[in-house]
């Protein structure tokens, strides 16, 4: 697997602030934000895409929801409402090739999402 921004950001290589780090995880907000709060929820261990979570990781794909969700409390997103999106692939919208969720909120979210 080639290395990419995210491996960056992990290995310290690339400054980014983290709004949440712990054993399994980091957060820092989208360089590109498409709400008011746009944070990217990111596991230190590689994985490529959803598709290649394994039966062993679903317990990492589930604390990055938990983390994703206290962070929504801690921005003050979470009684108004936020969106998870996990994006897969080309089609999906995946532009990096590391699993990572991002929360949206701050705002009314529309439907369909494009």
């Amino acid at each position: 697997m080639a290395e990419n921004v995210f491996d960056k950001i992990l290995a310290g290589a690339i400054p980014a602030p983290r709004v949440w780090e712990d054993e399994q995880c980091i957060a820092i907000r989208d360089i590109n934000p498409q709400a008011p709060v746009h944070v990217l929820v990111i596991p230190r261990t590689k994985i490529e895409t959803v598709d290649d979570v394994t039966e062993q990781q679903k317990g990492l794909v589930g604390h990055m929801t938990w983390v994703a969700t206290e962070i929504a409390r801690r921005e003050g997103i979470a009684d108004e409402g936020y969106r998870l999106v996990w994006n897969c692939r080309r089609h999906g919208g995946q532009e990096v090739t590391t699993i990572h969720l991002h929360l949206l909120g701050g705002r009314s979210m529309k439907w369909p999402p494009g």
